[in-house]
């Protein structure tokens, strides 16, 4: 149980190292500023004590969850689950508060701060990922529409070579759109914590120049 603890902590500190040095690029990338795997890594690199601190914090509450939800009857595994719901809820906007504010190695405020952030964009992060959750949802309705048919056509033409490479070619898919829904959650994410914290909203370019930025969140200069 000791040797499962510490690598389950270890595994904690490898990825919010990792999410820091991503979220780092990514409010990079939203306010128009050059970004590199390189420039990352090392921004994470100088905030090991925040990321240490909430590691070690976000472990703990994770490995007291877990106990709760093993230990106790079936009432207690409903209860525990919702605390992990709370908790996941709570600390959306953890790692890009860690990325923003370079002083705060305290983990209750970075808690802290990443409630107050999701208070005041609940309504926004609703539907970004309601709407991308439905999107993905359309998508794999599709595909699996697809690959009824192709099986379908598959036994009717007495060729199976066919539903084997649409099989492969739809598991494919699948991690792609996976892969993708992953990266655009992210970036709203970061998109709405700029909203939030700063007030400012990043706004696309057809010409290749750097985002702007509205000077407010009532903003709608183009």
């Amino acid at each position: 149980m000791g040797y499962l603890a510490f690598m389950y902590l270890v595994s904690m500190i490898f990825a919010t190292f990792f999410n820091v040095a991503f979220y780092h690029e990514i409010l990079a990338a939203l306010r128009g500023e050059p970004v590199s795997i390189q420039g990352g890594l090392k921004f994470a690199c100088t905030r090991w004590k925040a990321i240490l601190m909430w590691s070690l914090f976000a472990g703990l509450v994770g490995l007291i969850i877990q106990q709760i939800e093993q230990r106790l009857s079936f009432v207690g595994r409903i209860v525990a689950r919702l605390l992990g719901m709370a908790w996941s809820i709570a600390s959306v906007f953890v790692i890009p508060s860690i990325v923003q504010d370079e002083q705060n190695t305290n983990p209750i405020q970075m808690l802290k701060n990443s409630a107050g952030i999701l208070k005041r964009t609940w309504g926004e992060a609703l539907i970004g990922y309601v709407g991308m959750s439905l999107a993905s949802g359309l998508i794999l309705l599709a595909s699996i529409v697809l690959l009824i048919g192709a099986l379908v056509g598959s036994v009717a033409l007495n060729n199976y070579w066919l539903i084997g490479v649409v099989g492969v070619l739809w598991v494919l898919a699948m991690f792609v759109l996976s892969y993708l829904t992953s990266v655009a959650s992210q970036i709203y994410k970061g998109a709405l914590y700029l909203y939030a914290a700063n007030g400012i909203v990043p706004e696309p370019t057809i010409t290749g120049l750097p985002l702007k930025f509205g000077s407010s969140r009532c903003s709608t200069d183009a």
